[in-house]
């Protein structure tokens, strides 16, 4: 079974502040993690190796400190880590960031799985995997909650988290899989892998030439959308604390309201 894991980096959003100036994220000085949601894909990616065999090769899209993350990921298990990198890649949206890790996939040779986390913590639109998907021509399911390979490893059955329960799906592989969180608990990378990756941790890197990718489907070109502006929300002004009998209060709100011109007495 030869299974491919895509993670990605991300700030700890506990520290995360854009800078007023520019509009960006200020990412210098700020810790970066494996995604939350991959690191569980990771885990069930290891997990179909002990059952079944195989590899597990895990890919990253992003700049050349992004190899921390695919270090932590060799430390916990993974058989190959690539990093997908290149200048070309500036300005992805979405779309194109999910052309480029399909060409990466495509690029790893024979694979029967694919797996993702649901989002990302620091976009949040859940549109990676399921683009991925699409673009390599196989099914998906996304928000699974539980993954069973049948015995031959032809077939998967996939319960998917709905928000008032779940549903289950039958497909044949290859196919593609995003994760949610309550599917695993992911293993703390071992001892052994924290050494052997302090020893020699060869992780590849990939550029757009080595995916075979097209020039108009990456960076700017290849994105359809694009993010005009960031900017961190206005701090809200100090709030009013009303005491007294409740007549009085209430009088006095209302007041307040009237004259904020949010509610009309008649």
């Amino acid at each position: 079974m030869n299974i491919v894991v895509l993670i990605k980096q991300v700030p700890d959003t506990t520290d995360v502040k854009i800078d007023p100036r520019t509009g960006t994220l200020i990412r210098e000085g700020v810790p970066s993690i494996i995604n939350p949601d991959d690191k569980h894909a990771l885990e069930e990616g290891l997990r179909i190796r002990e059952k079944f065999g195989g590899t597990v090769t895990v890919l990253s899209m992003g700049p050349p400190q992004a190899e921390d993350a695919l270090m932590e990921a060799r430390a916990m298990g993974a058989d190959t880590t690539v990093l997908i990198s290149d200048r070309a890649f500036a300005g992805s949206d979405t779309l194109a960031t999910s052309y480029a890790l399909a060409r990466s996939v495509i690029t790893t040779g024979e694979w029967d799985i694919v797996l993702g986390g649901r989002q990302a913590i620091d976009g949040d639109t859940a549109q990676i995997g399921p683009q991925t998907a699409e673009l390599l021509g196989v099914p998906q399911v996304t928000y699974c909650i539980e993954i069973d390979i049948a015995e031959d490893g032809r077939s998967v059955t996939a319960k998917r988290a709905l928000e008032d329960g779940y549903e289950v799906i039958e497909t044949k592989l290859p196919a593609l899989f995003t994760v949610i969180k309550d599917i695993n608990q992911p293993r703390y990378p071992s001892i052994r892998g924290i050494v052997n990756v302090c020893r020699d941790c060869d992780v590849q890197t990939w550029n757009a030439k080595d995916i075979g990718a097209s020039k108009k489907m990456i960076g700017l070109d290849g994105s359809p959308t694009q993010v005009a502006r960031t900017f961190a929300p206005e701090p809200k002004g100090d709030g009013l604390i009303l005491e007294g009998p409740p007549e009085q209060t209430t009088k006095e709100l209302v007041k307040h309201l009237r004259d904020k011109n949010v509610v009309r007495v008649r």
